[in-house]
Order: C-alpha cells, then structure tokens, then sequence
C-alpha cells in the first residue's frame, strides 16, 4: 500500500528533527565544536518535535496523530526561526540578546570550588555571534534554519493536501 501524504508528513516530523540533532550532537561530540547557548535554544524544539512525532506513530486516532503532527511541525518551524536569528546574529545584521557563553567539559558536577573554578576557567569561551563552522558561508545556525524552515513547511503542506483529499 503506497503512502499516504500524512504518512510522509509524519515521517519527515521524526527523521528531520533526527537528523539535524544527530549533526548537531555529532559535532559537538565528534567534532569538538561547542554549541553556544543560541545553539542550544535551536536544540530544545527539535527534542519536543522528534518526541512529538514519535508519538505519532504509537497514539490511536487519526485526529490525534494529526495534532502530533501537527505540533511537532510547529516545533520545527520554531527551531529554524531560531536559527534564523542566530544566523543573523552571526551575520551581524542585528544584536543577539546573550552574552557569550562558556561550556564545562564532561564530568562538571562536585568537585571543590577550586576545581570547579578551574573547569569554568579551562573551558572554551563560545561566542554566539562568530561561527565556528561554515560551508559556502553558511553556518550550522543557517543550516538548521534552511532545513527546519523547508522541512517544517513540508510537513504543513503534505498535512494540508491529505486532508484535501
């Protein structure tokens, strides 16, 4: 039996928010790039969305997939508006409103002062406003905003015409 327009929809809600958190996440851990606290504002909708779609897929009701769906869609959308401000920021077509920020290393929690002292002022300093990546010039905040914004807008319009049909 061929898919539907919606199984499609649902699909990309869970694989799209999958993928970019799995380049995201891979950067960070395989490649040594630390996400800003912008980047990491751009993670927390895709964590909703890829729990909102999987929940899609296991709830009963055809209207209440929809509505996952539908959310999850929300929540994708709202990732790339991050990222598009975030690209901005970068850009420096207008001002972030944070500051720079620094990330601890793994292993963070306890220690005496003095060594949690030490960890703050070993770790990198994370600018949200210089990219530490770029492709073509176009960083991984413009990335996501590309791929969130198109995805997101995807999903919207294969739920539109399935529910024409």
């Amino acid at each position: 039996m061929p898919a539907t327009a919606f199984d499609r929809a649902r699909l990309i809600a869970l694989l799209l928010p999958l993928a970019l958190m799995a380049g995201a996440l891979g950067s960070q851990l395989v490649g040594g790039l630390y996400p800003c606290e912008m980047c990491h504002w751009q993670r927390w909708p895709h964590y909703a969305a890829i729990a909102l779609a999987a929940l899609a897929f296991v709830v009963p009701g055809a209207d209440a997939r929809r509505v996952l769906v539908a959310l999850a869609a929300l929540a994708i959308l709202t990732s790339g508006a991050i990222g598009v401000f975030h690209a901005g920021v970068e850009y420096h077509w207008w001002q972030g409103i944070t500051a720079c920020t620094s990330t601890i290393g793994a292993g963070a929690g306890g220690g005496t002062t003095e060594d949690i002292l030490a960890r703050v002022m070993a770790a990198p300093i994370v600018r949200c406003d210089a990219p530490q990546w770029t492709l073509g010039g176009i960083s991984l905040a413009g990335f996501n905003a590309l791929f969130s914004i198109a995805g997101g807008t995807a999903i919207l319009g294969l739920m539109m015409r399935s529910k024409a049909k």
